[in-house]
C-alpha cells in the first residue's frame, strides 16, 4: 500500500473507531456524524463502508452500557437511507440469531466481552459482537457460520468477502 492511499481494510478500521466515538454518550457531534453518513449514502459506492459503519455502531449500542447511547438514541437520529441501511443490518443479524439458534448449540454470554479493560480491545471486541436481549451474544464468526450455512448476507456486503480480504485470501 502506497502512502496516503486507503484500503479496504483500512475503511474497516476507520469504521470501527469512528463507530466507537459516535456510540459514546459524552461524543458531542453523534448527529453531525450521522447527517455525514446520511450524505455518503448519495453516491452508491459508499454503501458498503457505510453499512460497514452502522453495523459496527449497532453492535455496539446493543451492549446497552451506560457510557453509550441507545439503541433507539441512535435510529432517532438517522436520515432515511441510513435508516433503511440500518434496517437491512437489522434483518440480516436477526436472521443470523433465529438461524444461530435452531444450530441448537447455545450462545455463550456477552458479559465477559463487556469487561475488557484494554480501550483498543473494547473498542475490537464490541464493534464485533453485538449483545442479544436474552444476554447472550452473536459475533463476526457467527455471521460467517450463517452465511456459508445460508447464502445469505447484508445486500451488496458480505463478512466472508472482508475476512478473506483481512486474511489475504480474497480480491483487493
Amino acid at each position: 500500500m502506497k502512502p496516503g492511499s486507503v484500503d479496504d481494510t483500512d475503511d474497516l478500521d476507520v469504521c470501527r473507531q469512528v463507530a466507537f466515538r459516535v456510540a459514546r454518550r459524552d461524543h458531542g457531534a453523534t448527529a453531525e456524524v450521522l447527517a455525514v453518513v446520511e450524505e455518503l449514502l448519495m453516491d452508491e459506492a459508499e454503501y458498503g463502508f457505510v453499512v460497514t459503519f452502522l453495523e459496527n455502531l449497532q453492535n455496539l449500542v446493543s451492549h446497552g452500557l451506560d457510557t453509550l447511547r441507545s439503541t433507539e438514541e441512535i435510529r432517532l437520529l438517522l436520515g432515511p437511507r441510513s435508516a433503511i441501511c440500518w434496517d437491512t443490518v437489522t434483518g440480516f443479524w436477526a436472521a443470523v440469531a433465529d438461524w444461530r439458534v435452531h444450530t441448537g448449540v447455545p450462545l455463550k454470554p456477552a458479559a465477559p466481552l463487556l469487561g475488557a479493560q484494554n480501550e483498543h480491545l473494547r473498542m475490537l471486541l464490541w464493534t464485533a459482537n453485538r449483545t442479544l436481549s436474552t444476554g447472550e451474544k452473536l459475533g463476526i464468526a457467527d455471521a460467517v457460520r450463517y452465511e456459508k450455512a445460508v447464502g445469505s448476507s447484508i445486500p451488496g456486503y458480505s463478512h466472508i468477502a472482508v475476512a478473506q480480504r483481512i486474511a489475504g485470501q480474497g480480491r483487493p
